[in-house]
C-alpha cells in the first residue's frame, strides 16, 4: 500500500502496486508482509494489512470489513451478513420470482501466496434439490491483493444440459453498510447528497406514495429532509455511467465504493439502466435485471441448453481522509481509482480459467459511415456512434440480450472505432448513431479468436428513409430528455434534482400532464410549436376523479400545400419507452375504426414511474396512403388507449413525416 499525504488537505490516497509503481518516497506503510488467509470453522479471514475481509464459511457471505480503525463498516444481519450475492429466478412454468441469497456449501482456497489470496464458495445443483434451488452450479470468488485498499468478487454460473429450465430475473452483489456512519452518497459529480436513514421510510416517519419504492418523508430523523421524496429509482444510472458509486462516512472519514471496470458481463448494452446506491445505506453491483426493459431482457435457460457466464470481477474500494472537510476528495479519489481499474481490464489475477485474460482475447476495428439517402447522399462520419459486439440476432436485438457478453465503444468524430479485449466467440457488430434513426447490424457473423485482430474497414449504415423530410419533432437520440419536463409538485420534491440536468427524476411528474392540459389533450402545430416547450415528455393517461384514468389523444397539426396522389408517404415513429401501452395512429379522422396503424400492446420498461426518461427503443415505419392526407390542413391523432394506471404510456424519441421518394 502506498500512502501519500498532501500538505494542504492531509488526505490519504491508496495506490494499487500491481497497477503502477511507487517512487522511493511512497513505499508501502502497511501490507508489506503480503496477504494472509485464516480459515476457521465458521469464518474465513483475508487480510493484507490495509483491509481485513471476513466471510462466513462455507456460505461466503460478507460478515466483516475492517478498515482504517473501523472494526466493521458493514451492517451485519444474522441471516445474510453485510454483503451477499443474490438471485431472483423462477421455473419456466411459474410466473412469480423466487428470491434467494446464494450460499455456498463447499469452500476452497484456490490460490494463496504473499501477493494474492483467492477463495471459492461453491454450490452445486443436483436433482434432489427439485424446484427448491436454482438449477445452476455457482462458484463465488473473493480476491485480495497485496497493497490493495479493497477486495474483488466475481462468480461463475453454469447450467448443464438436461437440467430443468428456468428464467433468471435478477442477479447482483449487495452491500449493506453501517447506518450509524454512512450518510453521504455519491454516484456522479452532480448526483451526491446527505441521504435519509432507513428508519425514515417506516410508518410514522413517511407517507407511502403511488408505488412501494417511493415515500414522502414526513418526520425524518434529519429534519432538513422533511417533505422530500425518497425513491431508490431516482438514483439509477445507465451502464456506461456506472463505473463507480458508493457512500462516505464522516466520522471517521471513510469511503466505500463499488467499482465496475467493465460492462461486458452486464445485460442490455451501454444505455441499459439499473440501480446503483440507495437508502440502506446500500451499494449494488447489478448484472442482470428487468429494470427499464421488462421481462424480454431476461435470460431464459432451457432444458437442452448448456450455459456458462462469468459475472465480474467488481472491485470494492475503501479510502479515507484525515478530516471531515475532505469528504468530496474521497469521491475524486474513488473516480481516479475507478479509472485505474478500468485501465487494468481484463484483470490478470483471477484464478478461474473461465475468466479470459488479455492474451486470450481478440479485437475489432473499423470505421462507420452514414448515408442518409434522399436527405443527403454524401457519406457522413458516424460521429460518436455507439458500436458494439453482442450475440448474433436481429438489428437492435442487443438491447434485450443478457445470456452472452457485450463489448461497446463510442466512435470518434471520424466514425473510427476500436473494440479491444473481446472474449472469444461469435458475434454480430451492432451500432446506432445519435442524430439518425434505426440500428445498424453487420451482414455476417464475426468470430473472435485469441490474439487476433479483425479490421472491418469502412462500414456503411443507411438509416431508414423513403423520401425527403416534410417535418420532424424531437432529436433521434433514444431519449425524451429534449422534450418539456415540467416543474415538480413542491409536495413531492427531491431537492437534489432542482435545477439539475436530470430534472426528469422527480416523483409525480406524470400527473402534471392533467394539470397542464385540464380541458383538452396536447395539440402540437408544426412550424409554430416548439417541442422543447410544447411536447410533454411522456404521453401518459389523464387523471379522472380521484382514482381513475382515461386514455389521451395527442394531435399533430401540419399543412401540405400539395399531396402526391400516386405516392406513399412514410411516418417514422421512434419511441424511447413504452409501458403496457397501445399507440394508435389516425390521419384526419379521430374516430376511424380500425385505426390507420396500431402498435398493439407493447412495453414493460416502467420508465415513467421510475424516472428513467427512456427504456427500450422502438421504431415503427408507417406507410401513409396519400388518400389519408389533405391539401391544406392535416391532423395526426396519436391515442394511447390503455389507461388502467397513471404509469401507462409512451415516451417519444422522434417523429418524422417523409414525402414519397
Amino acid at each position: 500500500m502506498a500512502l501519500a499525504r498532501t500538505a494542504s488537505h492531509g488526505i490519504i490516497f491508496v495506490a494499487i502496486l500491481t497497477n503502477f509503481a511507487c517512487s522511493d518516497d511512497l513505499r508501502p506503510a502497511a501490507g508489506a508482509a503480503g496477504v494472509t488467509v485464516h480459515v476457521g470453522l465458521e469464518y474465513v479471514v483475508l487480510d493484507n494489512g490495509i483491509v481485513q475481509l471476513t466471510l462466513s464459511k462455507p456460505e461466503g457471505s460478507i460478515t466483516g470489513v475492517k478498515y482504517h480503525g473501523v472494526d466493521n463498516v458493514m451492517e451485519v444481519k444474522e441471516e445474510d451478513g453485510g454483503g451477499y450475492w443474490d438471485i431472483v429466478w423462477n421455473p419456466s412454468n411459474r410466473d412469480s420470482g423466487i428470491f434467494d441469497i446464494i450460499l455456498g456449501t463447499e469452500f476452497d482456497v484456490v490460490q494463496q501466496d504473499a501477493n494474492q489470496v483467492e477463495v471459492s464458495f461453491r454450490t452445486q445443483w443436483n436433482p434432489s434439490h427439485g424446484g427448491k434451488l436454482v438449477p445452476l452450479n455457482i462458484d463465488k470468488r473473493f480476491v485480495m491483493l497485496r497493497g490493495s485498499s479493497g477486495f474483488y468478487t466475481y462468480a461463475i454460473y453454469e447450467h448443464l444440459q438436461g437440467w430443468p429450465e428456468f428464467n433468471l430475473g435478477e442477479t447482483r452483489v449487495a452491500f449493506k453498510l453501517r447506518k450509524d456512519r454512512f450518510h453521504y452518497m455519491a454516484i456522479a459529480d452532480n448526483r451526491q447528497r446527505i441521504m435519509p436513514m432507513p428508519e425514515d421510510r417506516e410508518a410514522g416517519r413517511s407517507q407511502k406514495l403511488g408505488y412501494s419504492e417511493a415515500v414522502r418523508l414526513t418526520n425524518p430523523i434529519n429534519a432538513a429532509l422533511r417533505g422530500e421524496v425518497d425513491d431508490k429509482y431516482q438514483y439509477s444510472s445507465e451502464n456506461k455511467d456506472s463505473l463507480v458509486h458508493g457512500w462516505i462516512s464522516s466520522d471517521p472519514s471513510v469511503g466505500f465504493w463499488v467499482i465496475t471496470p467493465s460492462n461486458e458481463f452486464k445485460s442490455g448494452g451501454p444505455v441499459k439502466q439499473d440501480l446503483t446506491s440507495h437508502v440502506g445505506p446500500t451499494c449494488l453491483a447489478t448484472f442482470v435485471s428487468s429494470h427499464y426493459a421488462g421481462d424480454d431482457i431476461l435470460p431464459r435457460i432451457r432444458n437442452g441448453e448448456y450455459w456458462k457466464k462469468v459475472f465480474g470481477p467488481v472491485f470494492i474500494y475503501l479510502n479515507s481522509a484525515s478530516t471531515k472537510s475532505d469528504l468530496k476528495l474521497l469521491w475524486e479519489d474513488a473516480k481516479k481509482q475507478a479509472r485505474v481499474e478500468e485501465g487494468s481490464w481484463p484483470y490478470k489475477f483471477p484464478a478461474s480459467k473461465d475468466f479470459q485474460k488479455s492474451e486470450q482475447r481478440g479485437s475489432v476495428s473499423g470505421r462507420l459511415l452514414v448515408v442518409d439517402e434522399t436527405a443527403n447522399k454524401d457519406y457522413v462520419n458516424g460521429n460518436a456512434a455507439f458500436v458494439g459486439l453482442a450475440s448474433p440476432g436481429e438489428a437492435g436485438s442487443w438491447q434485450k440480450e443478457s445470456k452472452g457478453y457485450q463489448f461497446w465503444v463510442r466512435a470518434d468524430a471520424k466514425g473510427m472505432f476500436f473494440i479491444q479485449n473481446v472474449r472469444t466467440g461469435v458475434y454480430k457488430l451492432y451500432a446506432w448513431v445519435p442524430g439518425f434513426i434505426g440500428d445498424y447490424k453487420s451482414s455476417v457473423n464475426i468470430t473472435i479468436t485469441s490474439r487476433n485482430h479483425i479490421n472491418l474497414g469502412n462500414l456503411v449504415y443507411r438509416p431508414p428513409r423513403d423520401g425527403p423530410t416534410l417535418w420532424e419533432i424531437g432529436i433521434p437520440d433514444r431519449s425524451a430528455a429534449e422534450f418539456f419536463v415540467p416543474d415538480p409538485y413542491p409536495y413531492y420534491i427531491n431537492r437534489l434534482y432542482v435545477n439539475h440536468p436530470d430534472r426528469f427524476r422527480q416523483y409525480g411528474l406524470w400527473e402534471r400532464y392533467t394539470d397542464l392540459y385540464p380541458d383538452h389533450d396536447l395539440m402540437y402545430t408544426v412550424g409554430i410549436s416548439d417541442y422543447k416547450k410544447d411536447w410533454f415528455y411522456a404521453h401518459v393517461t389523464r387523471k379522472h376523479g380521484q382514482a381513475s384514468y382515461q386514455a389521451s389523444t395527442w394531435q399533430i397539426k401540419f399543412r401540405l400545400n400539395s399531396v402526391h396522389r400516386k405516392g406513399t408517404y412514410k411516418l417514422r415513429l421512434a419511441l424511447a419507452s413504452a409501458v403496457l401501452s397501445e399507440l394508435q395512429v389516425r390521419f384526419n379522422n379521430p374516430t376511424a375504426q380500425p385505426a390507420d396503424f396500431t402498435t398493439g400492446l407493447i412495453g414493460r420498461d416502467n420508465s415513467i414511474a421510475r424516472h428513467g426518461i427512456h427504456g427500450l427503443y422502438w421504431l415503427f415505419s408507417i406507410d401513409v396512403d396519400s388518400s389519408w392526407l389533405l391539401e391544406g390542413d392535416n391532423v395526426i391523432f396519436l391515442t394511447q388507449t390503455r389507461s388502467e394506471t397513471p404509469f401507462q404510456g409512451v415516451m417519444y424519441d422522434y417523429i418524422r413525416l417523409e414525402a414519397p421518394a
